[in-house]
C-alpha cells in the first residue's frame, strides 16, 4: 500500500507550537483510504460553524488547499475514489472533511459515535453535527478482538487497517495502524499525545500542549495510561513501527519529506 502524508489544517494557538492535522492517504487496490480528514471545504466555506471559542484557541488558517478533497484531487484522483475513511475520533478538527466524500464507508468506534451523535454536556463543544449531516455511512465497531504488539485491536478494513482503543481524549478515541508494502507499520495515534517528542527518549512536551492535553481529556487517567503503553510500543518496536500523533508539525514534514523522497 502507497501512503502520502498530508496537512489538512494548519492552526496557530498562541503561546504553543504551530500545529497540523496529520492524515493519511492510502493507496489500496480495493480504493482510496483516509485517515481523518482535517477540515472540509464545509469549514472553509463557513468558519462560523467551528465556533468561536474554538477559532480563538486554536486560530486555524482554514486554506481550502490545505482540504482533503483538494490534496487528493492534486494527486491525480476523484473524490470518489475514496471508498474509505478511518476516524481517529470526531473532534471536529478530524472529520470535517467528511461531507467532501459522502460515498465513503467511515470507521469509527461505536463509543465515539455514541459520543459524537449523543454527547454529554461536557462533550458537546467538540463536536459540530453539521460536518456529519449528510448521514455518513457508518461502519461501526465495538468489541476488538484481535490483537497488535500486545493492544487490542479490530480490523476495520483487513488486517493491513486496525482499529487501536486509546480511549482517554475522547470516549471512543483510537489509533488507526496501517502496514505499509514493506511490511512497516504506522500508527497514527491521534491526539493521544500532542508533543511528537513525547514518544521518545527522553520524553518531553511543549508546556501549552501539555496542558492542552489535561484540558481536553475525558479521563486523563486513561490518557495517561494510554500515553505510557505508547511510549513503551515506540520504545521497543523502532525498525517495526512509527508512532505519530495528529498535530505535531516536525513529525509530519519529516515523514511527509521521508515518503515523498521514496516516490521520486
Amino acid at each position: 500500500m502507497r501512503v502520502h502524508h498530508l496537512n489538512c489544517a494548519t492552526m496557530r494557538p498562541p503561546l504553543a507550537p504551530v500545529m497540523v492535522a496529520h492524515v493519511l492517504l492510502v493507496e489500496r487496490d480495493e480504493g482510496l483510504l483516509l485517515v481523518d480528514t482535517g477540515f472540509g471545504t464545509g469549514d472553509v466555506a463557513d468558519r462560523r460553524r467551528l465556533g468561536r471559542p474554538f477559532a480563538a484557541l486554536v486560530r486555524p488558517d482554514l486554506d481550502p488547499a490545505e482540504t482533503a478533497a483538494a490534496q487528493v484531487a492534486a494527486r491525480g484522483f476523484d473524490s470518489a475514489d475514496v471508498t474509505d475513511i478511518a476516524l481517529t475520533h470526531l473532534d471536529l478538527d478530524h472529520a470535517g472533511g467528511l461531507a467532501d466524500f459522502p460515498q465513503a464507508r467511515v470507521h469509527v468506534f461505536g463509543a465515539e459515535l455514541d459520543a459524537a451523535t449523543a454527547p454529554r454536556l461536557s462533550e458537546r463543544a467538540r463536536y459540530v453535527a453539521a460536518q456529519w449531516a449528510h448521514g455518513p455511512q457508518w461502519v461501526r465497531h465495538d468489541e476488538p478482538g484481535d490483537h497488535w504488539f500486545g493492544f487490542p485491536a479490530v480490523q476495520a478494513l483487513s488486517d493491513d487497517v486496525l482499529l487501536i482503543p486509546l480511549p482517554g481524549h475522547t470516549r471512543g478515541h483510537c489509533g488507526v495502524a496501517v502496514r505499509r508494502a514493506d511490511g512497516h507499520w504506522l500508527l497514527h495515534a491521534g491526539d493521544a499525545f500532542f508533543d511528537g517528542r513525547q514518544v521518545l527518549s527522553p520524553a518531553r512536551c511543549h508546556p501549552a500542549l501539555g496542558g492542552f492535553q489535561v484540558l481536553m481529556a475525558t479521563s486523563n487517567r486513561q490518557r495517561r495510561e494510554n500515553l505510557a503503553r505508547l511510549q513503551e510500543l515506540a520504545a521497543g518496536h523502532r525498525e517495526d513501527i512509527t508512532v505519530f500523533c495528529a498535530h505535531a508539525k516536525a513529525t509530519y514534514d519529516r515523514l511527509a519529506a521521508a515518503a515523498a523522497a521514496e516516490r521520486s
